[in-house]
């Protein structure tokens, strides 16, 4: 323990040098842009400004990069809340009930939710990270096909609930997410499947931020649209403001929320250090969580404050979760850290066990630099909190094309290609109508994301056991894992089973 303090402190001294604490801030504020940004995200930040990082000395370069990634964690709850667009795949559970608040005149109270509760979750998962990197590595390395399949299955269960009380129409929207997750090619024999109508585009599968942006987006505004016609054009948050009262009484608010915040920071740090499992179903599975748990459930997707918190504390969690195996094993835990990854073999570092030994002063510069930029970026965010409630008070009129064009933009980003702006117009409309219809999106969304993973895991799982299901039970991590994802999973059958059984015997 006290070794560890020695060399934590010794890292603060490589970040406290002029240029690394200059590099940190510049690296959150441009982290926090490139978050809000709908369709850029901390993986496309990260790869258009690693040139620039050749510039400064390794240690430094990696610190930059990494403040980015931290800052645009922050960033992402930015647009999900003020526009309903989700600046990147790990911020769209935040849109679910931080747009709902921010509807409500409550921005302020969502914007300080999501920032204290990302502060809370990163300097919970840096503690995590400073005390137990070597034990936690050793559990990211077990973790095979079978646990990873056990680890989405959970994931699935927690959120079954999200579409309220008719469960058929949250199973049917899951179901739709699955199989649009199975566009593409078979990840066994390569063969094409469910290209519809032939049509080319769809030979690369469908991108999950592109259903994302059209459904939380386009189908956002539309509604929107039809709600405030009659309006006059004025903005739907005039009531919108920001003072010392407000902030005080949004921050005690904030303290009823402490379990939903720290069971996110867990959540999300433990899911973020598997290899390739990444924020994002972190952020899915303490959102789900946190409806289960929850006293009010039924506030979930209207403006619950838990709702933002959980996914807020896991999503910044799982960022640094993430360099955990890339650190110590050498094996990248998100896209972006695949990315910190290249970076690292590009300027002479080799990832793994070693790197703690033969590289002590880049390693615990890093790590302390994860408590200043965990720092910056929650006081960064929070002070220019004012600016975001002005920009929500411009007329709904002004803003619709904005959240139009930046949905354009947001689509297609990603792959550069119009055939999926096209389909994220298609997306809007038919998020639309499904609102209209009083079906339940979010499940449809989520399991698009969480399909690709479990997949391959599931397929990879039966391949090692001759198709034998034993291998999710027998196993010392899936084991449970499973038996807690079929509980969950049952629970609503469960529940509904009950309620009819106490009305007929009451």
């Amino acid at each position: 323990m006290l070794e560890t303090l020695g060399l934590l402190a010794n890292g603060f001294t490589v970040v406290f040098e002029p240029q690394n604490l200059m590099l940190i801030i510049a690296g959150c504020a441009l982290g926090i842009f490139i978050g809000a940004m709908p369709g850029l995200g901390s993986v496309n930040g990260v790869a258009i400004l690693l040139p620039l990082t050749f510039l400064v000395p390794p240690t430094g370069a990696i610190i930059f990069l990494a403040a980015i990634y931290y800052g645009a964690m922050y960033g992402g709850a930015i647009s999900s809340i003020m526009l309903g667009i989700p600046g990147a795949s790990t911020a769209v559970a935040t849109t679910f009930d931080g747009r709902p608040l921010a509807k409500q005149g409550m921005a302020d109270k969502a914007l300080t939710a999501a920032a204290v509760a990302s502060f809370v979750g990163g300097s919970i998962s840096v503690v995590l990270f400073t005390f137990f990197a070597p034990p936690l590595a050793h559990v990211a390395l077990v973790f095979g096909a079978p646990e990873e399949f056990a680890l989405m299955l959970l994931a699935f269960a927690t959120f079954v609930g999200l579409g309220g009380d008719d469960l058929f129409k949250t199973l049917f929207s899951i179901s739709i997410g699955l199989v649009l997750s199975a566009v593409g090619f078979d990840i066994i024999s390569g063969e094409p499947r469910l290209v519809l109508w032939d049509i080319t585009g769809f030979l690369h599968g469908i991108n999950f931020l592109i259903l994302a942006i059209g459904i939380y987006g386009i189908g956002e505004m539309l509604w929107t649209v039809e709600e405030h016609r009659l309006g006059g054009g004025k903005s739907m948050l005039s009531d919108a403001t920001v003072t010392v009262k407000r902030t005080l009484a949004n921050l005690r608010e904030l303290m009823t929320t402490w379990k939903s915040i720290v069971m996110g920071s867990f959540l999300g740090y433990f899911v973020g250090i598997l290899p390739a499992a990444g924020a994002t179903p972190g952020s899915l599975m303490a959102y789900g969580i946190a409806k289960q748990i929850s006293k009010n459930p039924e506030k979930f997707g209207h403006g619950a404050l838990d709702g933002v918190c959980a996914p807020e504390a896991a999503n910044n969690a799982a960022s640094t979760g993430s360099m955990l195996p890339m650190l110590t094993l050498g094996i990248p835990g998100s896209p972006t850290t695949a990315i910190l990854l290249g970076g690292m073999v590009i300027w002479g570092l080799e990832p793994g066990p070693r790197l703690f030994v033969d590289h002590p002063d880049f390693v615990w510069g890093l790590i302390a630099s994860l408590y200043a930029a965990n720092l910056f970026s929650v006081l960064i965010n929070v002070a220019f909190i004012p600016v975001f409630i002005r920009i929500l008070k411009t007329p709904f009129t002004i803003l619709a094309p904005i959240i139009f064009i930046l949905c354009l933009i947001g689509g297609y980003a990603p792959t550069q290609s119009l055939h999926d702006v096209w389909l994220m117009v298609i997306f809007g409309i038919v998020g639309y109508l499904m609102r209209k219809l009083d079906y339940p999106m979010a499940p449809a969304v989520l399991a698009i994301v969480l399909g690709p993973l479990a997949e391959p895991a599931l397929r990879q799982s039966l391949i090692i056991s001759d198709g034998s299901f034993s291998i999710f039970f027998t196993r010392t991590y899936s084991g449970p894992i499973m038996v807690a994802a079929l509980i969950f999973l049952f629970l609503p059958l469960i529940k509904i089973v009950y309620v009819k059984l106490r009305k007929q015997y009451a």
